[in-house]
């Protein structure tokens, strides 16, 4: 273990400010998440950010249905952004530039130990009979899952191309399935769409667009001239720096250029040369464009949104593009170019809405004859509700000027087979967040829509069947039976769809989908089954596709007496569960997941967080198959917070290093419990210290009964951003707020994301700091450094960051030999006893995102990362040479 008598007072060698350097590349935003719940529990909700508005918490409301209603709680358009968002820009603006730097800093840094191995390596079945109870989405139908897929691409030779949310672009040569990582070498890997071009290649737009609070921006768009067997490199980009710092919601070829539609205007490039600068067609509001004057308004990232292009198959010049922020703004609406300049359509387009108040995320899809095209809106209007937020899906012949007829509704799409009669559903609760169109290539009527639930038309939109429902519990087919997979009902998607590509291999045809659970497939012309869904879905989540969005990771040892058992929570994958010897993951606990503690000595003992502390304890590792929800082992456990909802998203807790079975957690209050995984219910918890109105616990750390619990107020977004340390013993004794002025003399005013306590001696403490320096962060007290340490229980903190890249920060592990690892936005990093330069800790950890860490008892650091998955290497075990 660390202990206080080492010297951490050490000048920065002349290797260590060597990696020091210059910092430019692409910065982070992210907003809000959309997710599928789990089938029985309530959900606290709240109502989107109003135009113009900054992205923060704005009002909660209570939503909660009867099992298998997914009315049962609608993810906030607003309530996790905190999560991303907040964290990595309070307290002000991010400015173009920040994760790139980062990320070219680390090409020059020394790595230290052995390789990195993956560990989420097998399929994960959502349907896991040994995980069959009333806490688990288990019999669902969804089968395998990995992360959220956000584009998808497919040729008529057997490849698809799939990319992930944070997890880059995989290649299938089989017609899916088999996958090969083939964006390992990019600074980013968030993906905002993948196309193929006519001559086969294959672009790669990063940045994903969806509004969820775990996007990231990219680094631009990629283009590869053989992807059938090639790999992205840096050397692939299209352009310069242009798109960096942008996310890209759809790129799409027109006369010979490509245009992307993204965060950051309407752009466009030549498709034959590549290398000259992207082109800025339109920005509606230029001022708040990066260097504008007003580009430090925290409305900025809201007010130049382009979601889709389009242009008439019969004069291609004649261009219509869909702009505008999904929860609302006077620019919101559609947009042509008329003699040289862009200006928005006031006059009728038939049932498509004109007005700025109704227009919002849009989709547009053509048919390949020109003789049809389809559009799917979401009306800003109704974003505050927990009804529909879908405006319509509409139809339009030959040409998207119009006149457009509305063809379906979310009444309608719901009596196509959504959901059972008296579970009433609303399709598009998400359609800010859940959106695709594809038509058949042979046939116009013929098309493919992604709202929550896959639907499909032959008609041109006159009928419709759900042919990938939400789930199966809702139908009179489905049974929680632990002997049958899902009752008689068919496999089904996972929800919250965000792409689709129509492919074939060996002359058969089909359509493949991405959505939160990862890669589906069907055959284009396929069967329904009698409720009129589809019969014939395939999961393509084989466990060779990694794209897990991991929270967090807890481990311990396996009760079988061999290996470990490996748990972790997710977005809107719920809670994984990996023992020692399984051919699959499980899914004890369905939904979100979010902060996980593990028993180091019984991996069986797991307490994991839906969300905002919606904390749930079980002893058997949710394997008790019940069918009975007053017999299951699985417990709800929240504090108070917890059942008032008065916590973050993704609110911290966690076991005192010397006393396991005292855990602390952290959401208004501070609250302890003290019987460990024994505990039953939310009268063993006892609130010791009251943080105030307004601010939430961001990290907590208990040793010895002394705690630490860092926290964010002022929404913990931009406006108003405060944040400070709370520090207290865990009977509710000595309490007190240490003194961090604002200024940032003392920690950065930024967002403070884990507490590491040294058991030896619980003054001496670490601080992790999230956000980007001062260089990138306009902002008052914004200050610089990302890991501080304390010697007198926070009184005075000194910076050790030394040469660590400018990136957020997120999780620290204090090694048993004296090391530390801290896992940040974009890798781990080690520095070694006796030193004060910082290392990247091993090799072939993928540029990702690594939210937590956690030592096993089997001697191996696991990172949990949002994106690739969980991983381990060997903990280092003393100085040794670097790499």
């Amino acid at each position: 273990m660390r202990t206080a008598t080492r010297s951490r007072l050490l000048p920065i060698g002349a290797a260590c400010a060597a990696l020091a350097m210059a910092l430019t590349g692409p910065q982070a935003s992210a907003t809000n998440t959309g997710t599928a719940q789990p089938h029985n529990r309530p959900h606290a909700t709240s109502t989107a950010p109003a135009a113009g508005a900054t992205t923060g918490h704005s009002g909660n409301f209570a939503v909660s249905g009867p099992p298998g209603n997914p009315d049962g709680g609608v993810d906030d358009p607003s309530a996790a952004d905190n999560e991303y968002f907040a964290a990595r820009s309070a307290p002000g603006v991010v400015q173009p530039g920040a994760y790139g730097a980062a990320w070219q800093q680390m090409q020059s840094m020394p790595h230290y130990g052995p390789d990195w191995k993956p560990v989420t390596t097998t399929p994960y079945n959502s349907d896991d009979p040994r995980y069959r109870d009333y806490d688990s989405n288990s019999s669902g139908g969804a089968g395998d899952v990995t992360g959220r897929i956000t584009g998808m691409a497919a040729d008529n030779a057997g490849h698809v191309y799939a990319g992930g949310a944070n997890g880059g672009v995989w290649r299938s040569s089989t017609g899916g399935g088999q996958w090969t990582p083939i964006s390992q070498s990019l600074p980013s890997a968030s993906t905002g769409d993948l196309e193929l071009d006519a001559a086969g290649r294959l672009w790669y737009a990063t940045g994903e667009a969806n509004t969820a609070s775990d996007t990231f921006t990219g680094s631009g768009v990629y283009v590869l001239s053989h992807p059938q067997n090639g790999q992205f490199s840096p050397r692939d980009r299209v352009g310069g720096s242009e798109l960096e710092s942008t996310s890209i919601r759809k790129i799409r070829f027109i006369g010979d250029r490509v245009y992307a539609a993204t965060t950051r205007g309407l752009w466009s490039h030549s498709l034959n040369n590549l290398s000259s600068p992207w082109k800025l067609e339109f920005a509606p509001n230029p001022s708040y464009l990066p260097n504008g004057s007003q580009a430090t308004d925290p409305a900025a990232p809201y007010k130049n949104i382009v979601n889709d292009i389009t242009a008439d198959p019969k004069d291609p010049t004649k261009l219509i593009a869909a702009i505008g922020w999904r929860s609302g703004d006077t620019y919101n609406g559609f947009y042509t170019e008329q003699n040289g300049a862009w200006t928005r359509i006031t006059s009728s387009l038939g049932d498509l809405p004109t007005a700025a108040a109704n227009v919002g995320a849009v989709t547009f899809a053509g048919s390949a004859d020109g003789s049809k095209f389809y559009a799917v809106d979401q009306d800003p209007t109704k974003i505050t509700s927990a009804q529909s937020t879908l405006g319509g899906v509409y139809e339009s012949d030959g040409t998207p000027f119009g006149p457009w007829h509305l063809v379906a509704d979310s009444p309608k799409l719901e009596a196509s087979g959504s959901a059972e009669t008296g579970a009433t559903y609303n399709p598009g609760v998400q359609a800010w967040y859940n959106q695709f169109l594809q038509v058949d290539p042979t046939d116009p009527n013929h098309v493919y829509m992604g709202l929550e639930e896959v639907y499909e038309s032959h008609d041109a939109g006159a009928t419709w069947n759900t042919v990938g429902p939400y789930w199966n519990f809702t139908f009179p087919c489905w049974s929680i039976d632990p002997t049958e997979q899902t009752g008689t009902c068919s496999p089904t998607t996972h929800s919250d769809q965000h792409a689709v590509a129509i492919g074939s291999v060996g002359g058969k045809s089909f359509v493949v989908v991405g959505n939160d659970g990862g890669v589906y497939k069907r055959p284009l012309a396929g069967v329904l089954d009698s409720g009129g869904h589809a019969a014939d879905w395939q999961s393509l989540n084989d466990g060779t596709i990694d794209t897990l969005q991991y929270y967090s990771v807890g481990v311990g040892a396996d009760p079988s007496g061999h290996g470990v058992a490996v748990s972790g929570g997710m977005q809107d994958n719920g809670q994984s569960i990996l023992r020692n010897g399984d051919k699959v993951m499980g899914s004890n606990f369905g939904g979100d997941g979010g902060d996980t503690l593990v028993d180091p000595k019984n991996g069986c003992n797991v307490a994991e967080e839906y969300t905002n502390l919606s904390i749930w304890v079980t002893n058997d590792c949710g394997q008790n198959v019940s069918t009975d929800p007053s017999t299951e082992t699985e417990y709800n456990v929240p504090p108070t917070d917890g059942v008032n909802g008065t916590a973050r998203f993704t609110a911290p807790f966690a076991a005192d290093a010397k006393n396991p079975d005292t855990w602390v957690t952290g959401g208004q209050h501070v609250a302890v419990q003290t019987k460990g995984f024994a505990i039953r219910g939310t009268s063993d918890w006892t609130n010791v210290y009251d943080l105030g109105a307004g601010n939430l616990a961001s990290a907590v750390a208990d040793s010895g009964g002394k705690i630490y619990a860092a926290w964010c107020g002022g929404g913990c977004n931009s406006v108003g951003f405060t944040r400070g340390i709370a520090v207290g013993n865990a009977d509710g004794t000595g309490w007190h707020q240490l003194n961090l002025p604002t200024d940032g003399t003392s920690l950065p005013n930024r967002y403070l994301s884990s507490i590491a306590v040294d058991p030896n001696d619980a003054d001496h403490v670490y601080v992790a700091v999230n956000g980007f320096s001062r260089m990138w962060t306009e902002g008052p007290g914004a200050g610089v450094g990302h890991l501080y340490e304390s010697h007198d229980g926070g009184v005075t903190w000194k910076d050790i960051s030394a040469n660590l890249p400018d990136v957020p920060a997120d999780s620290i592990v204090l090694l048993p030999h004296g090391g530390i690892a801290l896992a940040t936005d974009l890798g781990v990093f080690y520095e070694a006893p006796h030193s004060s330069c910082w290392s990247i800790l091993g090799n072939g950890l993928p540029t990702n995102a690594t939210l937590q860490l956690s030592p096993g008892p089997d001697g191996n650091l696991y990172a949990g990362t949002h994106g690739r998955g969980i991983w381990k290497v060997r903990m280092p075990s003393g100085d040794q040479n670097q790499q």
